[in-house]
């Protein structure tokens, strides 16, 4: 008789098998995207370089795809492309390379293939973990949406903001900076 496959082992599996894809289970569903295009890599270099010292300043720190554990199923997790975490992120390990919600200050993504994933369902999952600030550099329609107060499991707050345009980060994620929308969606154009 065969064992049936548990999903957090078709997600092991399925990153052993996919080099270099980002394997994530959301709402009980298995998702593995392809590898960040230049621009993705550069809107996240920039902030890196932006953001990181400011962050550093005031004890927090910036990540790339550190994992997410969620509250929304028993194997639940996400990846962020980059996040500001507490400085004492180390303990609050969960497992498989995933850390508690209550450190995590602010997530941002940027779209690429699964851009459906980033405006539906991390957008539910980041706002039930409680994650103060969910920023999405959304590629596919040309904008940035800035997602605050998490309250019963969704963003009371969902803010876009078009080309051309900047915006401060929310106070809440204790780190003070302006954000321009042309470079998240475009990465470092110099």
């Amino acid at each position: 008789m065969q064992s049936e496959l548990t999903i957090g082992a078709a997600a092991e599996q399925a990153a052993r098998s996919l080099p270099g894809h980002r394997v994530e289970i959301l709402q009980g569903r298995l998702t593995a995207t392809p590898p960040a295009d230049v621009a993705h890599a550069l809107a996240l270099s920039w902030l890196g370089e932006e953001f990181g010292s400011r962050a550093r300043g005031v004890g927090l720190r910036l990540v790339q795809a550190v994992g997410l554990w969620l509250p929304t199923g028993p194997d639940d997790y996400a990846i962020p492309d980059l996040s500001v975490v507490e400085a004492d992120i180390r303990d609050a390990h969960v497992m498989k390379n995933c850390y508690a919600p209550h450190v995590f200050r602010m997530v941002l993504e940027v779209t690429s293939t699964n851009w459906a994933d980033d405006l539906g369902p991390k957008v539910e999952d980041y706002a039930q973990a409680g994650i103060p600030v969910y920023v999405v550099a959304d590629r596919k329609h040309d904008e940035v949406l800035v997602c605050t107060d998490p309250r019963g499991g969704e963003y009371r707050n969902r803010t876009p903001h078009k080309r051309g345009t900047s915006f401060t980060v929310p106070d809440v994620v204790g780190v003070e900076m302006e954000l321009s929308v042309d470079r998240l969606l475009d990465g470092d154009q110099d």
